[in-house]
């Protein structure tokens, strides 16, 4: 076993049990607990996890009622006839060496539902439904409802629960006076506002007894006006403890916070600080979690004495095998993630079923798998984007014989510009993880190399993948070609000076990116946590409630303007759960953004475009950016298929569109799969 990781594999005792190690694999919802036929997949999904080595998962919430559902007919535990599908989990767990909690999770004002209710009839900004108030004889009610879940859940072999305390859901919504406008004994003052938790973990601890594991999700950040004060915090964990909790799990910003909490731009283990303040206060274990995506990091926090435990949630998605990797010392064969929330909670609140930009696999493991080929081919893969990357090494990992071409130096292709993106760093450990596999699968890297199609046809490969990607779209107006005009390839990977005044041409993902990139001033502040707290107005000192405090950002670099012809609104396109985070930190850079236009032309002055047909009007410029989308590559295409050479297009080759991983790695692993 590694010493690097000491802290973390250690064991940790809770009296009546044993975890074999610091690392809890947090709650996550998949998809996959919304229908009974699923829970196969689900138990094939956790049984994977536990075999890596996790010593402790929570499933993700499972309603107590039909008044907490997060969407109709979605998770719930509430009925002794749900009690059987979850066997199906628990014992698949059990059999692998692993333990597993239930999250018991009351959506409030959150649910999708006209049934939604909460402390009071208060419309959350994120969900259609106005709630209703319940009365005092209705908490009562869910009071006994969530003991009801708990002992269900015993039942039905989980080794504990996860009450959700946080986040901005049903018990949250109780807790501030933001939420909660009632007047009776669950409102008014904090003592009454805290009884709905404190009655609920008494309640379950009452009903499941003494040897369960009860883990309550504390909201130990709320990140909104009129949130907990820290006082409370502390007040509420001690009551906690008190009421009978095993673990406190640490919570982190209410669900609609204007504060980005787990998204890749978040540095790694920024709010750990929060729970290393509440271990001087109780007792019992506490975890750090959000943005912790590596064991040196989550080593890190506990051995600093910011907690006992830690919990990683979507990097278990990514790879789930990260415990034994880092207990065979090999953390550089972890598949890393990268916080971009694109194929997991993007995919959730869009109604999907969840996965990984990273590791297609997850969620998908009685679907998605290979096995050793019984006639091994010669196949080549041109192209070492994310797309070829993926299928390169599947193939050779199921014993093909493989060369891997590109024309650049490094591997990586469009990714090598999203990792120089401010906030997108976490690229360089896909990067990564990639040039590790093909060192270990035995890819032949061939970098540095344009092959042409003569040179593939006469090598008599068996089968040949087009991985090529992508070349940017040029302009088609009056002086494309002037000298100030420059592509997104030009400004980030290729580093071509670029003016104090920046028009862009296109507002797509490429073209936010590169309004990042051009506006940032000190790429030393995405791993600044400090920084990164005076940007958003967190504040570290609780002063304010909620912590939430005066968003402070740095001047921009530049004075840019962004334009598109589309009349929708700006980044339409950019991820469900972070195309927020994106428009507010352009408009914090004080970017302009301009819509509905028609380009005209470019000369010495700048870029000149119309609205409407009106008169045209210019920006005067130093320089402009195009992000104005791209086009396939197929060079080779025709001629191979012409020789007759089997050929397979894959990624931006065979779909250019807005540039998209999740898709080119999947496509890439579906290919070698079955090759």
């Amino acid at each position: 076993m590694s010493s690097q990781y000491k802290h973390l594999l250690e064991p940790l005792d809770l009296g009546f049990t044993t975890l074999k190690n610091r690392a809890l694999m947090g709650s996550m919802h998949t998809g996959l607990e919304d229908k009974a036929r699923d829970f196969p997949k689900l138990a094939a999904y956790f049984a994977e996890r536990a075999r890596g080595g996790v010593g402790l998962m929570v499933t993700g919430g499972f309603a107590p009622n039909v008044e907490g559902w997060l969407s109709p007919f979605g998770s719930k535990l509430s009925k002794q006839s749900e009690v059987k599908r979850h066997l199906q989990v628990t014992k698949a767990v059990h059999d692998e060496g692993g333990k597993i909690c239930l999250q018991i999770l009351h959506a409030g004002r959150y649910g999708y539902s006209p049934l939604c209710v909460s402390a009071s009839k208060i419309k959350s900004p994120i969900s259609p439904f106005k709630p209703r108030a319940l009365r005092s004889k209705g908490v009562y009610r869910t009071i006994k409802d969530y003991a009801n879940s708990a002992s269900l859940a015993q039942q039905a072999g989980y080794d504990g629960v996860e009450i959700m305390g946080s986040e901005g859901y049903f018990i949250n919504q109780f807790l501030v006076t933001h939420t909660n406008k009632r007047t009776d004994e669950w409102g008014g003052s904090f003592e009454n506002r805290m009884r709905l938790p404190v009655e609920i973990v008494k309640s379950v601890r009452e009903k499941v007894g003494t040897n369960f594991i009860i883990i309550y999700r504390l909201s130990m950040l709320d990140l909104i006006e009129q949130g907990s004060t820290w006082e409370e915090v502390v007040q509420l964990g001690k009551a906690i403890e008190a009421a009978g909790a095993t673990i406190i799990n640490t919570g982190i910003g209410w669900h609609e916070a204007r504060v980005p909490t787990i998204a890749t731009s978040v540095p790694r283990a920024a709010f750990s600080w929060v729970t290393g303040r509440m271990q001087d206060h109780v007792s019992i274990p506490v975890v750090a979690t959000n943005r912790i995506n590596d064991p040196q990091v989550a080593e890190d926090v506990i051995a600093r004495g910011d907690a006992d435990m830690v919990s990683m949630a979507r990097p278990f998605l990514a790879d789930s095998d990260i415990i034994n990797k880092a207990k065979a010392g090999k953390p550089e064969s972890i598949n890393t993630c990268i916080g971009c929330n694109q194929a997991c909670l993007d995919h959730i609140f869009k109604g999907k079923r969840s996965t990984c930009l990273v590791n297609p696999r997850a969620c998908y493991e009685t679907e998605l798998n290979f096995s050793p080929t019984a006639t091994p081919k010669r196949v080549a893969v041109v192209g070492a984007g994310p797309a070829g990357l993926s299928a390169a090494t599947v193939l050779a990992e199921r014993g093909h014989s493989v060369d891997l071409f590109d024309k650049a130096s490094e591997i990586g292709g469009q990714f090598n510009i999203a990792k120089k993106i401010p906030g997108k760093e976490e690229f360089y450990e896909t990067l990564r993880y990639y040039g590790n596999k093909i060192e270990t699968t035995g890819v032949n890297l061939k970098l540095s190399e344009e092959v042409d199609a003569a040179t593939l046809i006469n090598a008599g490969y068996d089968e040949v993948i087009l991985a090529t990607g992508i070349r940017p779209r040029e302009l088609s107006i009056e002086g494309a070609n002037h000298e100030k005009v420059l592509s997104y390839i030009d400004v980030v990977q290729n580093e071509k000076p670029v003016g104090n005044r920046v028009a862009i041409i296109g507002a797509g993902g490429i073209g936010f990116d590169v309004a990042e990139f051009l506006t940032h001033q000190d790429t030393t502040a995405n791993s600044d946590i400090a920084q990164f707290n005076k940007k958003w107005g967190i504040d570290s000192e609780y002063k304010d409630r909620g912590a939430y405090g005066h968003a402070d950002p740095q001047a921009p670099a530049r004075q840019v303007t962004m334009l598109q012809r589309k009349k929708g609104k700006m980044g339409a396109g950019l991820g469900k759960t972070t195309g927020w985070i994106h428009r507010r930190s352009l408009k914090m850079k004080r970017v302009q953004m301009i819509r509905g236009v028609e380009y005209t032309k470019i000369d010495d002055r700048g870029l000149y475009f119309s609205i409407d047909g009106r008169e045209a009007q210019v920006i005067e410029c130093d320089n402009v950016v195009v992000c104005a989308g791209q086009v396939s590559r197929k060079d080779l295409l025709q001629e191979l298929d012409n020789a007759g050479v089997v050929t397979h297009l894959i990624g931006g080759s065979k779909l250019a569109g807005e540039l998209d991983a999740k898709r080119a790695i999947r496509e890439g692993f579906e290919l070698a799969a079955s090759i």
